[in-house]
């Protein structure tokens, strides 16, 4: 998969993609990113990219002529069927459903925002999914952006070692992850449950799934489907 971010902090972002899942996929191939400073298509010598708003107000706003035409030029230059994503709190909410179908993509353009955000005119200029990874405010799409990217990048044929990691991860099959253990076998008068040292492994199998199924109807019972207190998570 091709990436490309879009930011005003180009290191920022660099210095996450080089570590952990986005590191490695990078290094594998799989995964080519490549981040760029929305400067770069400043429309005049002293690179702003921001002005004040229209009517007043506090804080800048992202031009949008920087914008679309960044968006654009890097799409062209992608030669890919690309989809746009913006991080914004109005979009549709970020979950592995979501994660799992942008992985199917040959290419993304992920565009991060700062200040007030963008000009209204970027939403309405370009076929942008908007898309927000939750209810409250950071400082700029940055996070948002590696959010999104990270969760993705799980998806990729080979990015983690272990395919099984990846489908028995929380919300891969719609149920929180059942919990884990490691050596020693006890800890300050807490043992490892017997059934995970006794090498029966349906049993095993049986126990992670009533232990996720009880995890989720205590921490997320939203996730299952209404009116059970038992039974299958929502598809």
């Amino acid at each position: 998969m091709r990436c490309d971010i879009l930011t005003l902090f180009p290191a920022a972002v660099e210095s996450y993609l080089a570590v952990g899942v986005l590191g490695k996929a990078a290094i594998s191939g799989v995964l080519v990113p490549r981040v760029l400073d929305l400067r770069r298509w400043a429309g005049n010598r002293y690179g702003q990219v921001d002005d004040a708003p229209f009517g007043g107000g506090a804080g800048m706003v992202l031009m949008a002529p920087v914008v679309v035409r960044a968006v654009r030029e890097v799409v062209q230059a992608q030669g890919l069927p690309s989809r746009i994503v913006i991080p914004d709190p109005r979009g549709r909410r970020f979950d592995d459903r979501l994660a799992r179908e942008l992985a199917g993509s040959p290419a993304l353009v992920l565009v991060c925002g700062r200040y007030e955000g963008f000009d209204e005119r970027v939403f309405e200029l370009l076929p942008a999914e908007v898309i927000s990874i939750g209810d409250y405010i950071l400082a700029g799409g940055e996070l948002a952006a590696l959010v999104i990217l990270e969760a993705t990048a799980r998806h990729l044929p080979g990015v983690v070692g272990d395919p099984d990691s990846v489908a028995e991860d929380s919300f891969t099959s719609g149920l929180l992850d059942y919990p884990v253990y490691t050596r020693p076998r006890e800890f300050e008068g807490l043992a490892v449950p017997e059934v995970l040292l006794s090498g029966d492994h349906a049993a095993v199998r049986r126990w992670r799934r009533e232990q996720a199924l009880a995890r989720t109807r205590r921490w997320r019972p939203d996730l299952l489907a209404p009116g059970t207190g038992t039974g299958e998570p929502e598809q």
